[in-house]
């Protein structure tokens, strides 16, 4: 037996977004007709400020694996040039049990935070929206370029970043990779104002999307805050729109936006439409009509970063000389 290991940059090689895309959305799909299973995720708090341990077991039942992502968050490697999270996804066989793929968490959770997002604005945003606001300048605001350019047709992109600087790089940047008209914003208001597809992507403890800004028909991916002292958005916006999560249990328990609305009464759980995943099995409905608000609520979930595992082990039976392999 042997245990086949990829590290980031092998995770890169093998897993295109548009790869990732459709191997997130089979198993949000299987989350809702077949067998996932995902407890809570845990954590163990270390000394420095937001540094964290989290681990988050799973299984899934197509294809058929179980696994457990163990990951570090360090908010101050980026002042380094290093990623905020790393650490690992080890996938086991589902019939005997053995450990077969150790793959770089980092990588992983970097394509498939953005593949989600991807997933849900292809489920439920208009199908002609193309004007594309970004809050956040950071590794998820690149990739959810990527990511939704390969859903819908942009045709513009608003920027807003906490560094003035970084929003008139970011954009120069977008304009050389794909041809965007790209601008810089100078509030998240202004970014916003005639966006109808907009992505959160920051570590922000207070809102800085309020509802009464969003345009009317506006889709919202909801990304970064994923703990629950983090809040990127406002009561006001989660009653303002249809809302959409990853992972009920997952969204109530880790989703800070969510718990400050529940907890100031501007919405009940009943408010929450359902889980993407229902979305695309047809058993919730979406989005059903064009001035309606969507919103998609990410905590991130192991189901799906076991399905890029997944994916990723499959490409390696047939380019086995991509991956380091350990004899166990």
């Amino acid at each position: 037996m042997s245990l086949a290991v990829l590290d980031a940059a092998g995770v890169e090689a093998l897993l295109p977004m548009a790869d990732a895309i459709e191997a997130v959305a089979g198993v949000m799909t299987r989350m809702a007709l077949g067998d996932v299973r995902q407890p809570p995720r845990s954590r163990l708090d270390l000394p420095g400020s937001g540094r964290l341990l989290g681990m988050m077991p799973g299984y899934i039942d197509d294809p058929a694996c179980f696994g457990i992502k163990v990951a570090t968050a360090f908010p101050g490697n980026t002042a380094a040039g290093l990623s905020s999270h790393r650490g690992a996804v080890l996938l086991f066989d589902a019939v005997d049990g053995a450990p077969v793929g150790l793959f770089d968490a980092g990588a992983i959770t970097a394509i498939r935070t953005a593949a989600a997002s991807a997933v849900a604005t292809r489920a439920l945003a208009r199908p002609d929206a193309g004007r594309l606001a970004l809050l956040g300048t950071g590794e998820q605001a690149r990739r959810h370029v990527q990511a939704i350019g390969l859903v819908r047709p942009l045709t513009h992109l608003s920027v807003w970043g906490r560094s003035a600087d970084k929003a008139v790089a970011f954009c120069r940047d977008m304009r050389n990779r794909h041809g965007l008209s790209a601008e810089p914003a100078a509030s998240v208001r202004y970014a916003v104002a005639s966006a109808n597809i907009i992505c959160t992507t920051t570590s922000a403890a207070e809102p800085i999307l309020s509802g009464p800004w969003l345009p009317a028909g506006a889709h919202v991916n909801i990304v970064g805050a994923s703990f629950p002292q983090h809040r990127e958005v406002d009561g006001e916006l989660l009653a303002r729109g249809r809302l959409y999560v990853d992972h009920l249990p997952s969204a109530l328990a880790l989703g800070g936006d969510i718990q400050d609305a529940l907890g100031r009464g501007l919405i009940t759980n009943d408010h929450i439409r359902g889980e993407l995943g229902g979305v695309l099995a047809g058993t919730v409905p979406g989005r059903t009509g064009a001035d309606q608000i969507t919103l998609y609520k990410s905590v991130g979930i192991v189901a799906q970063d076991l399905a890029v595992a997944a994916y990723l082990l499959a490409k390696l039976q047939a380019r086995p000389a991509m991956a380091t392999r350990i004899r166990m």
